[in-house]
């Protein structure tokens, strides 16, 4: 028998809510940002910090567990089964999911979610609760949640980031926040321990619109680089020469000089291609954030050729090969080059 969210309650009851932190969601980018986290939060209060991780994949959460206590022996670091608990262990809450329909259901699923959770507590620990949510997703829906959060007397904040999971593993990642002053000033020391710029972008929801148009910008360039490095193969151009022209010209962008889709073609830096395109920004998250970019920009009559053009090319990755769809979305490289090379 499931226990009630009262109970939970009460077996956390005599734990030090206020100085535990739970984050939700150990993917690819997650689990880099939840280490760095915890290990910065860890050196500053050894005694007191105490930490909760919970994944829709149980392995996960116990992946991480094993992973972090073997690099900081005797920290206190538990597993929550369900957001619920989560929520009831930790008065901070972080939140790295895939898409709208995960966050909905963290958030308001009625047997294990946070806001039922939250409402079982004081009118004092739910005005102490703050929750940041990384995950990209639709406008609406976060600004909603938000909402909902706001009525139980917590404090929400929207953060996407920018950076991948390069930037997510060396900390140094873009926070692009949405919400009030308040709820981003108590937000932000937070932010700080997993990246290095954090954003003010104005009221809820504007966080994840200003992280929608960065996006747009990135997955377009993206297929322009693809296209120009095997263009310049082509023409019989070392890879490496290319980049470097690129990256010191008016051609350079993160999708060149960080994320180049060609292995060989960063000699010092070390971009998913070299890895067969394994461990960054998967392809299928790319066209998910090409999708709310065009159903915005639908819904506010703002053109968007380029980005129509970017979203098909993506649907195309996938559909010409599922291998890609968790591959880093540079592989449309290899679909571009496999055109070329069937032409």
């Amino acid at each position: 028998m499931r226990p009630s969210f009262r109970c939970l309650q009460v077996l956390h009851s005599a734990s030090p809510r206020a100085k535990s932190v739970s984050f939700i969601g150990l993917g690819h980018m997650g689990r880099e940002m939840a280490f760095n986290l915890f290990s910065k939060q860890l050196a500053l209060e050894p005694e007191t910090s105490r930490f909760v991780v919970c994944d829709a994949i149980p392995e996960a959460a116990q992946a991480f567990q094993r992973n972090f206590e073997i690099h900081f022996p005797g920290s206190k670091i538990t597993i929550a089964k369900t957001p619920a608990e989560a929520a009831l262990a930790s008065q901070t809450v972080i939140t790295m999911l895939p898409s709208s329909p995960h966050v909905q259901q963290v958030y308001t699923q009625p047997d294990s979610g946070i806001l039922p959770a939250l409402r079982t507590l004081s009118e004092e620990q739910a005005e102490d609760s703050l929750f940041i949510d990384s995950t990209t997703l639709d406008v609406r829906v976060a600004q909603d949640v938000a909402e909902l959060v706001a009525r139980t007397g917590g404090q929400m904040v929207d953060a996407p980031v920018s950076g991948g999971v390069v930037g997510a593993k060396a900390g140094t990642l873009s926070f692009l926040v949405g919400g009030t002053e308040e709820a981003y000033h108590l937000a932000s020391p937070l932010l700080a321990r997993m990246g290095q710029r954090i954003i003010h972008c104005g009221p809820s929801g504007s966080g994840l619109a200003a992280k929608i148009c960065n996006n747009l910008v990135l997955g377009i360039q993206q297929i322009a680089i693809s296209e120009a490095m095997l263009l310049g193969q082509g023409l019989g151009l070392d890879p490496a020469v290319l980049a470097g022209v690129v990256n010191s010209s008016t051609g350079n962008c993160w999708a060149s000089n960080t994320n180049n889709p060609v292995p060989g073609a960063l000699p010092e830096k070390s971009p998913p291609c070299e890895r067969d395109y394994e461990g960054g920004f998967a392809t299928a998250l790319m066209l998910k954030d090409l999708g709310l970019a065009s159903s915005i920009a639908k819904a506010r009559n703002s053109p968007l050729p380029l980005g129509e053009v970017a979203e098909k090319i993506y649907a195309q990755v996938i559909d010409s090969n599922e291998s890609l769809i968790r591959k880093d979305f540079s592989s449309v490289y290899l679909h571009l080059r496999d055109q070329m090379e069937r032409r």
